[in-house]
Parts: C-alpha cells; structure tokens; sequence
C-alpha cells in the first residue's frame, strides 16, 4: 500500500516523525509536508508565487519532501509529483493539540486529509490533545502505535472512495484514553475569545484564543465532550457543504420565473 504523509506542525515536528515509522507497518510512506508550520491555514493553497521543495534525508537515505507551502499544496504535489504510485490512503498529522468541533474548518491538519478525499482517496486526520493547563505535550509514540489498528479497521469500512475521518486523541492522563468512541463534530459554541494585550509602547494586540474544549458546549456523542472525556474519537467528515435537506424541502425556490429582477 502507497501511504502519503503530511501535517502542518512541519516536516521536523516530532508528531509526524512517530507517525511515519508506525506506518511502515502498513505499507511504503512517502512524506511531503510543509517546511515551516502552517497551523489554521484551512485549505488555502499557493498560486500567486512557484512553490519550492527541499529534499529531507536522515543516515544518508531519503526521507521526505518539505514544501514551501501549506498542507494542500504538499498532498497536490504529492499524488502529482512525488510519490512512486498513486497513493492508496493518505494521513495527516499527527497534530500537537486536538483538531474538534468547528476548529476542522481552520485546522491545517485536516486540510490536508480533505485534499486527499477531494482527489478520491481515503484520508484520515490525526491529532493528539495537549493539555493548556499544565503544559503537557502529547505522547507521539503512543498515538502513532495506537493510530494503526484504527486506521486498519477503518480501511474495512464499505464507504466511498473519498471517505474521510477526523481522529483525535486525548491528552496524557493515567487510564485514558478510556477507549475509542464514533462521534459527530460539536459546532455549538460557548463564546469565541481574542484576548487584548497591550505592548511596550501602549499599542495593542490581539491573541486568538485557541482552546477548543473550553469554548465549545460539551455534548455528549460530539467529538468534544468525548474527547474531554478521555475517549480517542473517530468523526466521519464530507466537504459536500450543500444543505441537502434545505435544497430538497418545499421551501420556495430561487429561479427566474418565479421571481422578478427587473433586469430590465
């Protein structure tokens, strides 16, 4: 099996290092991943100046491919360009902190996952929670041996070529995580943050607030309040943004002849 590998930590982020050699029992790993971070890029992608790459090695031997640009551009320039075949399955991550509820529209992460669906093929994000309270930084190695069974399973689910999950796992506690849970996004929040600061010359600036769990409502089955729970979750995604239900129910429809637009 052709796996492609990418994150937006940067192709020397400790996450995606764990990552590729839990892969390798999967089949062969071609890594193209961003030269710098690209955290909360969503799916933008570069167009307006050429992309440049740089060839990693590690002992002497090829190792990967890093971008100048975010994770779309590497996973286009990977089924494009460098890997060997056509890749069977692509991975994205692992990610320093989790990647749940709406926060899956910004993240880079799984930008990177929804460029390989767009493509047809099987994409899976992964992140690991960190914990903002007393600086604990995920246990790559672990995540990356615990991914593998996950992904194996599912690989055997009857879905379309495009299929696409987002992954997380929860931060570094005794007896967690607690199991693996099948969970649907948490959009519901309860307030979003950007903290004002001041610099030394009385200026002010703006941080993000950047804690998904703590700004989201917790409700039970979403990818939050599970996660908060100590559950590694699993969350089928789609990037179809239409309102299917909205576009199919007997609410009027917008057409030419139904209404006027004095176009004259």
């Amino acid at each position: 099996m052709q796996i492609l590998l990418t994150n937006d930590d940067g192709i020397h982020a400790p996450g995606i290092r764990s990552l590729q050699k839990a892969l390798t029992q999967l089949g062969d790993v071609e890594v193209v991943a961003p030269l710098s971070e690209q955290s909360g890029v969503g799916l933008s992608i570069t167009y307006l100046h050429p992309l440049m790459i740089h060839q990693e090695f590690e002992s002497g031997k090829h190792w990967g491919w890093a971008v100048a640009g975010s994770p779309a551009d590497c996973v286009k320039l990977g089924i494009l360009e460098f890997c060997p075949q056509r890749p069977d399955l692509i991975i994205s991550g692992i990610n320093s902190g989790s990647n749940v509820g709406i926060n899956v529209l910004y993240s880079g992460t799984v930008a990177g996952a929804i460029e390989g669906a767009f493509a047809g093929i099987p994409s899976i994000a992964i992140s690991a929670a960190s914990s903002f309270a007393n600086d604990t930084k995920p246990d790559y190695d672990r995540c990356a041996a615990q991914s593998i069974p996950i992904i194996r399973k599912l690989l055997q689910d009857p879905y379309p070529a495009d299929r696409l999950w987002n992954l997380n796992f929860p931060e570094i506690r005794p007896d967690w995580p607690r199991g693996v849970k099948w969970t649907s996004l948490g959009v519901k929040r309860h307030f979003d943050v950007m903290e004002k600061r001041m610099d030394p010359r009385g200026r002010p600036y703006f941080w993000s607030g950047l804690d998904p769990i703590q700004n989201h409502q917790l409700e039970p089955g979403t990818d939050i309040h599970e996660l908060s729970e100590g559950f590694v979750t699993v969350t089928p995604l789609k990037f179809d943004l239409t309102d299917h239900d909205h576009l199919q129910s007997s609410s009027p429809k917008l057409s030419g002849s139904e209404i006027d637009l004095e176009l004259d």
